[in-house]
């Protein structure tokens, strides 16, 4: 592993949950059965890449819609899964 590089890991690790949930959720939307307990070693690199494909052309259409100013809503609970707590209140 190279210097400086600690592995895959998420950066807010609140997310974590959310993120695996949609996951699952992404693989059964496209029609693969997502692994019992986890483990996603036996499914080909074609099926998991096409799911962590599925999942970011996802995120980025969120973040479009959100720096475009849409109130659209978030997919099935992530954009709000992953928002940091009190995000959209007003604090003084």
């Amino acid at each position: 592993m190279a210097q400086g590089q600690r592995g895959n890991r998420a950066l807010v690790p609140q997310a974590t949950q959310a993120l695996d949930s949609f996951k699952y959720q992404v693989a059964a939307e496209i029609g693969i059965t997502p692994p019992q307990g986890g483990y996603w070693g036996d499914l080909p690199a074609r099926q998991c890449g096409a799911v962590g494909g599925h999942m970011v052309r996802r995120m980025i259409q969120l973040a479009e819609q959100q720096l475009a100013g849409g109130a659209a809503a978030p997919a099935a609970g992530f954009g709000a899964a992953t928002q940091p707590r009190g995000a959209g209140t007003a604090r003084a």
